[in-house]
């Protein structure tokens, strides 16, 4: 069994690792940080599919959080006033709102700032070349 969490994001992704790295030197949340493509996803009880879907949280005990949640959980694992933050997005209706940024931003991340085509989500319509 693992001794830390492990936070899995998409290491092909400009924003996704643009976003771990602030979260890394501002947050400093307490988690082993790991892109998807380098980590072995079998041992973590992970797919590749969830991963690519969505940033994921894998607790010591093999409980996935994925999306908003393994955001929330990020935050709670750095403590004080961030931990305040993450309880917050646990909480109904922000848990809810959460979700739906979250994947309003996940599915067109291949068109934001710092998107490139590796961030095309499969099934969406990118507009960037």
């Amino acid at each position: 069994m693992r001794m830390r969490p492990v936070l899995i994001f998409d290491g092909d992704c400009g924003l996704c690792t643009t976003s771990v790295g602030i979260a890394r030197r501002l947050v400093r949340p307490r988690c082993d940080v790991v892109a998807w493509q380098h980590a072995d996803l079998v041992s973590l009880g992970v797919t590749e599919e969830q991963a690519r879907h969505e940033a994921l949280w894998v607790t010591p005990t093999g409980r996935v959080y994925g999306g908003a949640q393994a955001v929330a959980k990020v935050l709670l694992s750095a403590g004080g006033v961030w931990s305040v933050a993450g309880a917050v997005l646990t909480l109904p209706p922000v848990r809810w709102v959460a979700h739906g940024v979250y994947r309003l931003v996940a599915d067109n991340r291949g068109r934001l700032p710092g998107g490139t085509a590796a961030c095309a989500v499969p099934g969406t319509k990118s507009r960037r070349a």
